[in-house]
């Protein structure tokens, strides 16, 4: 079972990104964020004529937004809302299999890093502490669960491109780690990146639209994630961060990440 995550930051803007990306990678499903579009309005028709007949859509207007798009059905979705907001940053889905995958757009969380002095800020803190809550309680570690999604921060030095000089930029900064860290050790969550990367070789996910080269200058965080829970522990068998799809024209600023799981022991 192939999986991709993807911030696509508007999926009808780079829907034809979406297409070219799905002809050549082939995954069983896709998890999107930041599609930007109410669910009237999703391109689901053009997706399904791709194969991705099986689609979970959380969207609303211009903001925000996820989708699931599979072309394996699914025997139940759910979409959450956090903190008290009906922003549509969720959206989960079991399948046949058992495995059940979890889509998130954590909230950027502005340009300074005080929830004090900004509220975007703070929402990014209490989402991030929520989504530890959501997941704590859960006593069946063993089940196969996978939560992807772009988590807006990159916790580890080798996750930016320079940590000392974003130790107080909002994704990097020790508050945000924090909080992330303990999300993951909620459930006992796997970084499957890290699983096949080095933990001190520098990978990233995004680069700034602000960046006059991005390529030539490379100063990236790795914001998109993917986690698997104990169940899935050595069930992952290739992983990629596809970077050169920075470069196509009229990019997202985030590039996809892909695993492939062997579901079958």
């Amino acid at each position: 079972m192939k999986i991709a995550t993807w911030n696509i930051n508007s999926v009808r803007l780079r829907l034809n990104l979406v297409t070219r990306f799905l002809r050549q990678q082939q995954p069983d499903v896709l998890c999107l964020q930041e599609t930007k579009v109410i669910n009237d309005l999703f391109p689901a028709k053009r997706l399904r004529e791709l194969g991705y007949v099986h689609q979970a859509i959380n969207g609303q207007k211009g903001y925000h937004g996820v989708a699931i798009l599979s072309r394996l059905p699914f025997t139940r979705t759910n979409a959450r809302s956090f903190c008290g907001k009906k922003d549509c940053r969720h959206m989960a889905v079991t399948f046949g299999s058992g495995l059940e995958l979890h889509n998130f757009y954590v909230p950027a969380g502005g340009d300074l890093p005080d929830p004090a002095a900004n509220p975007k800020f703070a929402h990014k803190l209490d989402f991030l502490r929520e989504l530890s809550a959501c997941f704590e309680p859960r006593s069946d570690r063993q089940t196969p669960v996978v939560l992807v999604g772009d988590l807006n921060v990159a916790p580890l030095p080798s996750d930016v491109w320079s940590h000392t000089q974003l130790l107080n930029v909002v994704s990097h900064t020790a508050v945000e780690v924090n909080l992330l860290n303990a999300a993951k050790a909620a459930f006992e969550w796997i970084d499957l990146t890290r699983e096949f990367v080095p933990h001190d070789q520098k990978v990233y996910s995004w680069w700034s639209y602000r960046a006059q080269n991005w390529e030539a200058s490379d100063r990236g965080r790795r914001l998109d994630h993917i986690w698997i829970s104990q169940g899935l522990k050595g069930a992952a068998k290739n992983h990629a961060i596809l970077k050169p799809l920075r470069g196509w024209r009229r990019a997202s600023d985030h590039v996809p990440v892909l695993a492939e799981f062997d579901l079958s022991s």
